[in-house]
C-alpha cells in the first residue's frame, strides 16, 4: 500500500480570524504559522501547502513579555557599504504594528520556497475590520498556555 498524498484539487482552504488583543508575539506568531503550514489538518504533509487562510486584526495590541518593548531591535541590510539599518521595536509598532508580526510569523515558518506561498495566505490588520467576510471567516481560539 503506498502513502497518500493530497492533490491540489483536494486541499480545501478555510479561512480563520485571530484576534491580537492581549496577546504575546511569539505564542500568537507560532500558532498562527501551524494553521499557515497546515499542521492542524490531518492532512498535514510537510512538502506540500496544505495550510489554511489567517487573518490577524488589532496587530497594534499585541504585548511582549519582558523588556522587550524596549529592548528589541529590527536590522537589516541594504546591500551597499554602511547600508545596516535598525529600527527599534517601539517605532515599529507605532509606525507599522502589522509588519511585527508579520515578521515574527515569517521566521517561524520553514526556511524552504513553500515559505512564500504560506506566509501569502497570512493578512494582518491594524484594527477590527478586515476585508475578507466574503470568505465566511470562522474566529480561531488560541491556545491559552498557564
Amino acid at each position: 500500500m503506498s502513502t497518500y498524498f493530497p492533490k491540489a484539487g483536494e486541499i480545501a482552504r478555510k479561512w480563520y480570524v485571530v484576534d491580537a488583543e492581549g496577546q504575546t508575539l511569539g505564542r500568537l506568531a507560532s500558532q498562527v504559522a501551524r494553521i499557515l503550514m497546515g499542521k492542524e489538518n490531518p492532512r498535514y504533509t510537510p512538502f506540500l501547502d496544505t495550510g489554511d487562510h489567517v487573518i490577524v486584526v488589532n496587530a497594534e495590541k499585541v504585548k511582549t513579555s519582558g523588556m522587550k518593548a524596549e529592548q528589541k531591535v529590527y536590522q537589516h541590510y541594504t546591500g551597499y557599504p554602511g547600508g545596516l539599518r535598525t529600527e527599534e521595536f517601539k517605532k515599529r509598532a507605532a509606525r507599522r504594528p502589522e509588519k511585527i508580526i508579520e515578521d515574527a510569523v515569517r521566521r517561524m515558518l520553514p526556511k524552504n520556497k513553500l515559505a512564500a506561498h504560506m506566509l501569502s495566505k497570512l493578512n494582518v490588520y491594524k484594527g477590527e475590520k478586515h476585508p475578507h467576510q466574503a470568505q465566511k471567516p470562522v474566529d480561531w481560539k488560541l491556545e491559552a498556555r498557564a
